[in-house]
C-alpha cells in the first residue's frame, strides 16, 4: 500500500522539491552581502586605526582640552612582563593606564570620585574594551586610588599632556605642555632581545641594506634588554612609511616609535622612556 501511495506521488514530489530548489536558489542569489568593515580614513601622518573585535577604534590626534568621566578598572600580574600596545613591557607596580583613543604617551590625571584620590598616571596600552569603561590603570595606580578590593570605580580624567624638560624653576612637581605627537625624533625599531649576540646579529643583517642600524640598551625588570632599530625620523608620517617599507622587506616586527634618545651603551629602564607606538 505505501509503495503504491509513494508510485503515486513520486512525480508530485519531485515538482515540489525542484521549486525549492529554484525559490531557495532566487533568495540566495538577490541577498544583499554586507561587505566586511573598512578602517576610518585617516589623515597623512596620524595614528592608525585599529580593530577589536568587530570594532574600529581611531586613536585621536592629540589630548588637548581632553577630559571624561566614566568607570575604570585595573590589569595586574596576569599580563605583568607582556607587551603594550606602544611596544613596552607591562609593568604593573608602573604608574601606567590604557585608554582606546588618547595617543600614547599622555599623561593624565585620575580622580576617585567616590574617596577623591587622586594621582598621575601615562598611556601607554589600549583598552578597556569591556562597555561602559574607559581607563584600565596599572596594579599600583588602582591601589593607590583605593580600588583593589571593589575592582571598578567612577573616576574623571583629564588629560596633562606630556612632561616638561627641564621642570620650571621653583616648581614641585612635573610641569606639563600640550604634545606634538607628529614631530620629534621617531625610529623603526625591528626587534628586542635578552641576548646580546641575537640583536648584533640582525643589526648586522640590517646593515647589507641600511647605513644606521644601531642597538640600544634597556632594563626591563627582568633583565637586560637589547632594541634593534634603524632610521631617525622628524615625523611621525616618515617613521611610519619606513616602518610599512621594513614589514615589505620582511621585517614583520617593525614598529615606528618616538625615540628615547638613550645611552647606548648604558642600561636604563624600558619603562621610563617614552618609546610610544603610534
Amino acid at each position: 500500500m505505501a509503495i503504491q501511495l509513494l508510485k503515486r506521488h513520486f512525480p508530485v514530489m519531485c515538482k515540489f522539491l525542484v521549486f525549492c530548489g529554484l525559490t531557495a536558489f532566487l533568495l540566495y542569489g538577490c541577498t544583499t552581502v554586507t561587505p566586511p568593515p573598512t578602517p576610518p580614513p585617516t589623515p597623512p601622518g596620524h595614528p592608525k586605526p585599529y580593530k577589536i573585535g568587530k570594532n574600529w577604534y581611531k586613536p585621536l590626534p592629540h589630548a588637548r582640552g581632553f577630559s571624561q568621566r566614566g568607570q575604570a578598572s585595573w590589569y595586574g600580574r596576569k599580563f605583568h612582563g607582556r607587551k603594550t600596545a606602544n611596544g613596552e613591557i607591562y609593568n604593573m607596580y608602573a604608574m601606567t593606564a590604557a585608554h582606546k583613543t588618547l595617543p600614547f604617551g599622555t599623561y593624565l590625571s585620575v580622580c576617585n570620585l567616590k574617596n577623591n584620590r587622586k594621582i598621575e598616571v601615562r598611556i601607554n596600552d589600549r583598552g578597556p574594551f569591556a562597555r561602559g569603561r574607559i581607563l584600565d590603570l596599572s596594579y599600583t595606580a588602582a591601589k593607590k586610588l583605593g580600588m583593589i578590593g571593589p575592582g571598578t570605580a567612577e573616576v574623571k580624567i583629564v588629560a596633562l599632556g606630556t612632561i616638561a624638560k627641564p621642570k620650571r624653576p621653583g616648581s614641585t612637581g612635573p610641569s606639563y605642555i600640550p604634545g606634538n605627537y607628529y614631530q620629534g625624533n621617531f625610529t623603526v625599531q625591528i626587534g628586542a632581545f635578552s641576548e646580546l649576540e641575537n640583536a648584533q646579529r640582525l643589526k648586522q643583517k640590517l646593515g647589507r641594506s641600511y647605513k644606521n642600524a644601531y642597538i640600544t640598551i634597556c632594563y626591563d625588570g627582568h633583565g637586560t634588554l637589547y632594541r634593534v632599530r634603524v632610521g631617525r625620523f622628524s615625523t611621525l608620517e616618515q617613521a611610519n612609511k619606513h616602518e610599512e617599507s621594513m614589514i615589505q622587506n620582511g621585517f614583520k616586527d617593525a614598529l615606528a616609535i618616538a625615540e628615547d634618545n638613550e645611552n647606548t651603551t648604558t642600561p636604563k629602564s624600558c619603562f621610563s622612556g617614552p618609546g610610544r607606538r603610534y
